[in-house]
């Protein structure tokens, strides 16, 4: 693949833009306008994707031949047993139990992410997905950022509640700098773009697979 490895992140997101604004549902969030319903339905769905996502970056690991791509799947993973720790705090905030946890029946809109995902850590390349996943974590990071905001300002969740969406919405210092050093010693194959603007398709179904359940 010709060019940095940092000049194919910008180049990804850039891609991505123009889908930004295609979020329903958390400029209803920002706005103080979504039910609070909202967060019940996310904390459900979102118990049921954390898990799903968490083997698909060990398996991502242990495919990974290249050490630096092996480290970074291998913290997401471990990124994602902290946010299933936090995700209990804003389960429990929403009346969400293990019984109702275990019996409900999820939205398909909001589960074709973690099986993207899935299909991903079997045939995609790990240095592509990378690059995918390193533009699609920024725009879910904003995401994350704003909701925590307004959880607090419009709606009166506790600091714990926000848990989840704090741990995501705070930006992990030299990440674009580990998928650039990726990109840059692995052979890429031209398809992270293809792979990111899925990631961000499936990403904004879910967001507004919730919108329109609760709307």
């Amino acid at each position: 693949m010709s060019g940095s490895g940092r000049e194919l992140l910008d180049r990804v997101r850039r891609g991505l833009a123009s889908g930004e604004g295609e979020n329903r549902l958390v400029e209803l969030i920002a706005a103080g306008e979504a039910p609070r319903e909202v967060f019940r339905l996310f904390a459900a769905e979102e118990s049921r994707i954390v898990p799903s996502d968490q083997r698909s970056f060990l398996y991502l690991a242990a495919r990974a031949s290249e050490p630096g791509a092996r480290e970074f799947f291998a913290g997401l993973a471990a990124g994602e047993g902290i946010a299933l720790g936090k995700l209990a705090a804003l389960a429990d905030a929403t009346g969400l139990d293990e019984q109702t946890l275990k019996d409900y029946q999820p939205l398909s809109g909001c589960q074709t992410y973690p099986s993207f995902m899935a299909w991903m850590a079997l045939n995609g390349k790990p240095a592509d997905i990378v690059v995918a996943l390193n533009a699609n974590f920024a725009a879910f990071g904003q995401y994350c950022a704003t909701i925590a905001q307004a959880m607090r300002e419009h709606y009166g969740f506790s600091d714990e509640a926000c848990g989840f969406f704090d741990f995501f919405g705070t930006p992990v210092p030299g990440a674009d700098e580990q998928a650039a050093a990726i990109a840059d010693s692995n052979e890429t194959t031209g398809e992270a773009a293809t792979y990111a603007r899925l990631f961000q398709d499936y990403e904004l179904q879910f967001w507004n697979t919730i919108a329109d359940a609760v709307r």
